[in-house]
């Protein structure tokens, strides 16, 4: 069996940001594991205009026009699994991040979702939402995230103190995430 595809969404493109360093923390926890292939998306990468098609993603019957789109939609068809990387804004997640979502239906079907979130009370709020929207995107969440609450991450955005220091606390939890998600991931992929 060829390796489990495993795509991690930076959700945020901010200046100054902590989402990039929580994302390449949790791939680099995935690449521990044996038969996976993990790529970072970066949202920075694909300038997506907001939503505003005649058609929606489930309807379409061609890809979109839009090579942003094109491209991301090429990535997330790859992807057998996906690790979402979420700050929380007012109780949610990032409009660039919900934008990418909503361009994309098809692709994101029949396929597990893991988050890892930092914010007020660990972003969990923004994790809520997300269940959600991946739900009506028949996608699988999995149960256990990481949420990071601000007075652990500030050090680190703030060059404070060192990265590792902060995530060697989430090893565990982590590991436990990624179980979920790679067992879900190879039972849809055997499945689709």
């Amino acid at each position: 069996m060829e390796p489990l595809s495993i795509k991690v969404i930076i959700g945020s493109t901010r200046e100054g940001r902590f989402g990039d360093k929580a994302a390449t923390w949790i791939a680099s926890e995935l690449t521990k594991e044996a038969d996976v292939a993990v790529e970072v998306l970066d949202l920075r990468d694909y300038d997506m205009p907001f939503f505003n098609e005649a058609v929606s993603p489930s309807f379409k019957t061609a890809p979109y026009t839009n090579e942003a789109v094109a491209r991301f939609t090429k990535k997330i068809a790859e992807g057998d699994a996906y690790v979402i990387v979420t700050p929380e804004y007012n109780h949610s997640t990032s409009g660039v991040l919900k934008n990418a979502l909503d361009w994309v239906y098809q692709e994101w079907n029949r396929k597990p979702v893991a988050f890892v979130s930092y914010g007020s009370v660990g972003g969990a709020r923004a994790v809520e939402h997300l269940r959600l929207s991946a739900i009506e995107l028949q996608m699988a969440p999995v149960r256990e995230a990481i949420h990071l609450l601000g007075n652990e991450y500030f050090p680190v955005l703030f060059g404070q103190a060192p990265a590792a220091e902060l995530f060697a606390k989430y090893t565990e939890k982590a590991k436990v995430m990624i179980g979920q998600l790679i067992w879900f991931g190879k039972a849809l992929k055997a499945a689709r």
